[in-house]
């Protein structure tokens, strides 16, 4: 009897064990675009019941240790895709799933804490549906991102976020494929970050987070990082061209040159071009032209290996109509679209070539390396206050330089488990090497005839940094990231000018310096359409060289400091909602004023604000969207009422409302709203604030397009950026007051696009 009973106590404990062991087992598979064949990166794998996500990583592929013994089905869904599901039982383990596009629909949205950015559904939305028609378009798909173009399109456009004026790029670091955007120590400002060169159709998509907390970027990610990530193979050839007011015309083409023998084999490569000329809205003709070029090849070179190579090259020349006195305008001197000196403009051109191998070893760990290199030139002519300095020639400035920049990026990923808690590493190494040559600032008069030179040397910047991630996925509702980073800047400047004033003499100056950037980020599902996160994170701007070697690199890395508490939540399958508040502190720093050749000393600045974004689809057909960000800045070091941020914003929202009707027609209107704010530091003068409309109809088949796209359809006058300046006009006074570009009238263009295999 006492043996029977010990039978059926073995008996039984094998039962129970074999259906654990039957519960444990692990079950992997492969995601691919069915259009291109690539690996689909960022799908959203759930386990139902039980709700047990994953997401796809850089080769298309899922992993689950654990399958839980109540889930029957596997889903796999993402924006902008068709949904499918199976069966558990009858998918086999390292199956490859292949999903065709569709609509898309906000209801494909999945809020997971396995996805530690909450702006991914953002822009996987945004993108999709709203595309980026213009090279403005690139940067505005940021919620809360506002720009000013100073010189319509030929130069990099100046940056606001979260109650920053970021000039051209200072505290938002930007790239493209991997490629930094950002040109440090740039004749004409620190982190001048070009984007022109970046063809939009090209763009497949974008990410981007807000704040200072990935450990992967750090100098200049202050505001937060933006990456712009073009398509690896494209489904159809399409020819373009559009013809607008003001002689606007651009022609575009962007040609599969592999066929579909290629793809189906996981080859791919094309080629974009584009040239566009304008005369712009301007009174005195613009002349602008720019021509781009593109191409990219993507293919497996064996079961581990990937291979990306891409190449690109820009060249751009415009004149300039400049900002010109609101004083003047008032006084009937100079119309809103005039121009007060003729020979402002310019001529930029940047090359840029890359290879990136991503490597998948036999446990599935991933390691990415990455080559680039550019070629860059710029040749800038502005004259800001006119007669202030030279009552006779005029004040007129030249910027110019030409630079080699060499870079590397390398990265290391590894999935593994403690007990049942996911530990995902990512280390990484990023280096680039700038080195400038006549980098000059020069007082000239007719664009080209040299009164005197103000600066002139070549510069070279060294930087290196390494990151180390770790991602604790505790269990469905708990993941944190703790991440920390190593910065290490070395520079040199070879002065060319013995009467600089801000250094001792000609010759060789060098400093070096070094920051650690800690960042903690926390994340909560509370519900499967609920999650809360909270960021904390340390980081930093670098300074010009000119002004870290005259320093000797004391206090020329200001720390920065951040927390963002937010949410991303949908209160119904079409109705998506992501909320933040957050501070940001900044340390005292030197700033190199490109356009004086001047050091000037800025102090600690605190500031708090909110982001709120909403995204509504009633319809199939219809997509409602809605950004609205506030930012209270104030200097700490100054006195009440005398520390205001100069053009910092402090209220600003965009929005609109898309459609896309099965019968061809679709389009959008939308609005950017950005309000009043103080333009000096007293608020004495103000940066007057503006509300546009663009619209855009378009009729698309499978074969063509044809469309119509309206900047600012109600024929506002507004001034797209301001700044305070202290000018004179030819034998007058000097005069203090707001210095403006006037931003674009109703501007219409038509556009005809064919698309073929």
């Amino acid at each position: 009897m006492n043996i029977y009973k010990l039978l059926c106590f073995v008996a039984g404990n094998l039962v129970i064990f074999s259906a654990v062991s039957a519960q444990q087992k692990s079950l992997s598979g492969k995601v691919t675009d069915s259009a291109t064949h690539v690996p689909a990166k960022g799908i959203t794998i759930r386990l139902s019941p039980g709700n047990q996500t994953d997401i796809t990583d850089e080769n298309g592929r899922f992993f689950y240790k654990n399958i839980p013994g109540e889930a029957t089905t596997i889903t796999v869904s993402a924006v902008g895709y068709q949904k499918k599901s199976y069966l558990l039982a009858d998918f086999k383990n390292g199956q490859t799933i292949s999903i065709a596009s569709r609509q898309t629909q906000l209801t494909d949205v999945v809020i997971t804490a396995n996805t530690t950015n909450p702006y991914k559904a953002l822009s996987e939305m945004d993108i999709k549906l709203r595309g980026v028609s213009n090279s403005q378009e690139v940067l505005r798909i940021v919620p809360g991102l506002f720009i000013g173009q100073h010189q319509g399109g030929g130069k990099a456009e100046q940056i606001f976020l979260r109650g920053f004026d970021n000039d051209h790029g200072t505290d938002i670091n930007m790239s493209v494929d991997g490629i930094p955007i950002n040109l440090v120590s740039h004749a004409h400002g620190q982190g001048y970050a070009d984007s022109h060169f970046i063809i939009p159709e090209t763009i497949e998509s974008t990410n981007y987070k807000k704040g200072m907390y990935d450990a992967e970027k750090g100098d200049l990610a202050v505001t937060g990082f933006v990456n712009f990530n073009t398509a690896d193979a494209i489904s159809s050839n399409t020819i373009k061209v559009e013809g607008g007011q003001y002689h606007t015309y651009r022609v575009l083409g962007m040609i599969n040159l592999l066929g579909e023998k290629a793809k189906a084999n996981d080859q791919s490569w094309y080629a974009a071009s584009e040239y566009r000329y304008s005369d712009s809205y301007f009174e005195n003709p613009q002349h602008f032209k720019r021509f781009n070029f593109f191409t990219k090849y993507h293919g497996k070179l064996n079961d581990k290996n990937r291979l990306t190579l891409t190449a690109s090259t820009l060249y751009s020349k415009w004149d300039a109509s400049g900002q010109i006195p609101e004083s003047a305008v008032d006084e009937g001197k100079v119309d809103f679209y005039g121009a007060l000196d003729p020979n402002e403009g310019g001529v930029t051109s940047r090359t840029n070539f890359s290879a990136r191998l991503l490597t998948t070893l036999p446990n599935h760990d991933i390691i990415k390396n990455q080559l680039y290199y550019s070629r860059y030139k710029f040749d800038l002519h502005t004259n800001f206050t006119f007669f202030l300095v030279d009552t006779i020639n005029g004040d007129e400035i030249r910027q110019r330089e030409a630079r080699n920049l060499y870079g590397y990026n390398g990265s290391y990923v590894h999935e593994g488990y403690i007990g049942d808690i996911k530990l995902t590493t990512d280390a990484g190494i990023n280096a680039r090497l700038d080195a400038t040559t006549n980098s000059e600032l020069s007082h000239t008069v007719n664009r080209y005839t040299l009164i005197s030179p103000i600066k002139l040397g070549d510069v070279t910047e060294f930087s290196a940094g390494a990151y180390l991630n770790e991602t604790f996925h505790f269990n469905s509702k708990f993941t944190l990231n703790a991440g920390l980073r190593f910065d290490q800047f070395y520079y040199k400047y070879n002065n060319k000018l013995a009467g600089d004033s801000t250094l001792s003499g000609a010759g060789v100056y060098k400093a070096n310096n070094n920051i650690v950037s800690p960042k903690f980020n926390f994340y909560y599902q509370a519900t499967d359409r609920t999650q809360f996160y909270l960021f904390l994170g340390k980081g930093f701007h670098s300074n010009d060289a000119r002004v870290v070697v005259v320093e000797k690199g004391s206090q020329t890395l200001p720390a920065a400091y951040g927390a963002d508490l937010g949410t991303v939540f949908k209160l119904s399958k079409s109705l998506l909602f992501n909320a933040a508040v957050w501070y940001s502190y900044l340390q005292k720093e030197y700033v190199y004023a490109g356009d004086g050749g001047t050091v000037d000393f800025s102090g600690r600045t605190r500031r708090v604000g909110f982001d709120f974004s909403g995204r509504y689809q009633p319809f199939a057909s219809l997509y409602l969207d809605a950004d609205v960000n506030y930012a209270h800045g104030r200097s700490m070091d100054d006195p009440k009422g005398e520390n205001y941020i100069p053009l910092a914003p402090v209220w600003s929202s965009t929005g609109g409302f898309t459609y896309l009707f099965k019968n061809g027609f679709n389009g959008s209107l939308r609005y950017r709203y950005l309000g009043d704010r103080a333009a000096n530091e007293d608020y004495s003068l103000t940066a007057k604030g503006y509300f546009v409309n663009d619209l855009v109809l378009n009729y698309t088949r499978s074969k063509y397009e044809i469309g119509l796209t309206i900047n600012n359809l109600f024929n506002v006058k507004w001034k797209e950026t301001q700044f305070e300046t202290l000018t004179r006009l030819k034998n007058e006074e000097a005069v203090n007051g707001i210095a403006f570009t006037a931003g674009t009238k109703f501007a219409a263009v038509l556009h005809v696009s064919y698309f073929f295999k």
